[in-house]
């Protein structure tokens, strides 16, 4: 259950990775390994984490994984139940600009490629209006081999490094203390627990034990090695698991969805939530829906 540092195999003729998965769930544990990472989400819904802080995927969704960075694909709940057949699949890309293709990258004419590498290093989610040119070269990327799908990855590099809108990093991991393997066994231990009990009356004594912590001992560890207290990042998993119930529309009101993402009284609930989203659950949810009609208009 730690940070597992993953090698990923590289074929002796190719210095990029091509991978697609067509399985159950995402692999549900916490790692990281020494290439970056392009992930398409074509199918599955879940939540991201990567470093201290977590978001929303799903269908449609690219995301870039600056290398080294931990990180897991957390499936929905119901992906894991085999009754309601499921099935998530994926697209992703893996290079290491500082093994085969290192060569490569010192070249003049690439060094805004590797300035845009280290300045991404923690991450970001492809804007809406690249999503599309994105998803097209790594199809391009996945049906060519050799010379060619070389060709295809400049091009890649070279439309990523062009991008021109601020990018909001996935994590703010690097403001932290490094996350050695060892502190890693706890630290993915302690957070894959809390989102498979979140919904439940969660407690930081629960949490410690976990840990193999006191309570005083555990709240100092955590805070220093996510930038979360044990309070803030459950109220952030129960808070994403509850937007995505609301716009789920599968549910018969706002207070059942309260209690099922383990909030004792609708009032608490309202107040972490707009405290963390900056809206009432009623107005995201209108929001939502807006947001929803103008772009089926403008589809149209």
């Amino acid at each position: 259950m730690k940070v597992l540092q993953f090698t990923i195999p590289m074929p002796y003729d190719k210095s990029v990775v091509v991978e697609k998965v067509c399985q159950p769930h995402h692999y549900p544990f916490l790692h990281r390994h020494k290439e970056v990472q392009l992930t398409w989400i074509q199918k599955g819904e879940g939540t991201l984490i990567t470093g201290n802080n977590m978001h929303d995927y799903s269908p449609g969704d690219v995301f870039f994984i600056g290398a080294n960075l931990p990180h897991v694909f957390k499936s929905n709940p119901e992906y894991f139940s085999t009754d309601k057949g499921k099935q998530i699949e994926a697209l992703t890309i893996f290079f290491n600009p500082e093994g085969t293709l290192a060569p490569l990258f010192a070249l003049p004419e690439m060094k805004i490629n590797s300035m845009f590498l280290q300045q991404n290093q923690q991450g970001f989610k492809f804007p809406h209006y690249m999503v599309n040119d994105i998803m097209q070269i790594m199809a391009d990327l996945q049906k060519t081999s050799g010379q060619d799908q070389l060709v295809e990855f400049f091009n890649l590099m070279k439309s990523m490094s062009g991008i021109k809108t601020k990018l909001e990093p996935l994590s703010t991991y690097g403001t932290l203390p490094g996350i050695t393997d060892s502190e890693g066994l706890r630290i993915g231990k302690i957070y894959n627990y809390i989102i498979q009990h979140y919904a439940e009356p969660l407690t930081l004594e629960d949490v410690a034990k976990v840990a193999y912590m006191t309570p005083e001992s555990f709240c100092r560890y955590f805070k220093k090695h996510t930038g979360h207290t044990f309070v803030s990042f459950l109220n952030e998993i129960r808070i994403n698991e509850a937007c995505k119930k609301l716009i789920s529309q599968r549910f018969e009101n706002i207070n059942i969805i309260a209690y099922k993402c383990g909030f004792k009284s609708i009032t608490n609930f309202n107040r972490v939530f707009k405290f963390i989203i900056g809206n009432s659950p009623r107005g995201y949810l209108d929001a939502y829906n807006n947001n929803l009609i103008n772009l089926n208009r403008a589809a149209s």
